[in-house]
């Protein structure tokens, strides 16, 4: 088969590779059909993310058909169309029983990470029954492989830790594709302001096309005083930090409403500063998670009904073949308007 392999910092290549054999009898062997490209993938690049070693196939997100399934696997067969997850769960130790599946004992965040991943002909995805969802055989490729990560990272890092209820204030800084997941997916629990920050004016408006109600340009620097104007004085009630940058959590401490909660999804590569000596006194909640996923089958029944439209965030299209000009696109998505890009093999 062949794959986008990593070759260290800055360095991939679309190769030859093993086809890969199922190892555990929970495994299961997926052709991919659909993938994409995630901001973790860019941060590998960087050579952020050391456990990824040299001739890592990158990826962590697809939907494909099972090819193979290990002796174990009860869920699956042959032929099925399925959802891959960008977290592996065992299902079985300490944290997944807390449904925190992220930090899985056994699994995690592994796909492209510390196991081969999905930009490739040919997966292998360990504890398959846990760890890949049912699709119809019909369903929409380029919508459904959102869930792997970015919309199940947006509603729960974003919308559930910060605790979207009907009436709220919502400010989210930062619109790129995980920025615009938390977009759609608060809509969900129906707030007055849905109010989206970022310093790319062609990415505030797609926000504003899908139900921003208020869009601000950060760069003019007046960002916390048109909030408070937004919102009587008060600032918004939840804050959802979707950039991962010093000054962009700062900004969101200063956009917070007394009694608020401010949701972190962004990866943060450097330290921030946390201003408890204004934040001390203001019954402010703040939450930090890596996506477990745990909701995957809630949002999957939202986007099958049509409640939810994931192919929104989907700007441009390549074949899995041509990953490398899809990561071009996708490492100048402002030059590129790019948003979510789609690797297919169809």
């Amino acid at each position: 088969m062949r794959g986008m392999v990593y070759h260290g910092p800055g360095k991939t290549n679309w190769e030859e590779k093993p086809r890969p054999p199922l190892q555990e009898s929970t495994d299961a062997i997926v052709r991919i059909t659909t993938s994409t490209i995630c901001g973790s993938d860019l941060h590998i690049l960087k050579g952020d993310v050391p456990g990824v070693v040299d001739g890592r196939v990158l990826g962590h997100e697809a939907v494909g058909m099972v090819e193979e399934i290990g002796a174990g696997v009860q869920t699956f067969k042959k032929g099925d169309k399925v959802l891959v997850s960008c977290i592996t769960s065992c299902a079985k130790c300490d944290f997944c029983r807390k449904s925190m599946y992220s930090h899985c004992r056994h699994g995690g965040w592994i796909l492209g990470h510390l196991i081969d991943g999905t930009q490739a002909e040919y997966a292998r995805i360990p504890y398959a029954d846990t760890s890949l969802y049912s699709l119809p055989q019909d369903a929409d490729e380029e919508a459904l492989v959102m869930l792997s990560d970015i919309f199940p990272t947006g509603f729960e890092c974003g919308v559930l830790n910060g605790k979207v209820q009907p009436g709220d204030s919502v400010a989210i800084v930062g619109s790129g594709p995980v920025g615009l997941a938390a977009l759609l997916t608060a809509q969900l629990f129906s707030p007055a302001q849905l109010i989206l920050i970022d310093q790319d004016e062609n990415r505030l408006r797609v926000a504003k096309s899908l139900g921003a109600t208020h869009t601000i340009n950060s760069a003019g620097g007046k960002t916390a005083e048109i909030v408070l104007a937004l919102t009587g004085g008060q600032g918004a009630d939840a804050v959802i930090e979707a950039i991962g940058l010093p000054a962009t959590f700062e900004l969101c401490q200063a956009l917070v409403a007394p009694g608020g909660r401010i949701a972190n999804i962004g990866v943060h590569g450097k330290s921030a500063t946390l201003h408890l000596e204004t934040l001390w006194s203001r019954n402010i909640t703040l939450t930090t998670q890596l996506v477990d996923t745990a909701t995957t089958p809630l949002l999957l029944k939202a986007v099958l009904s049509g409640r939810i439209d994931p192919k929104k965030l989907v700007t441009h299209r390549f074949a899995l073949s041509d990953a490398g000009k899809a990561y071009d696109t996708f490492s100048n998505a402002a030059r590129e308007k790019a948003l979510k890009v789609i690797l297919s093999t169809r």
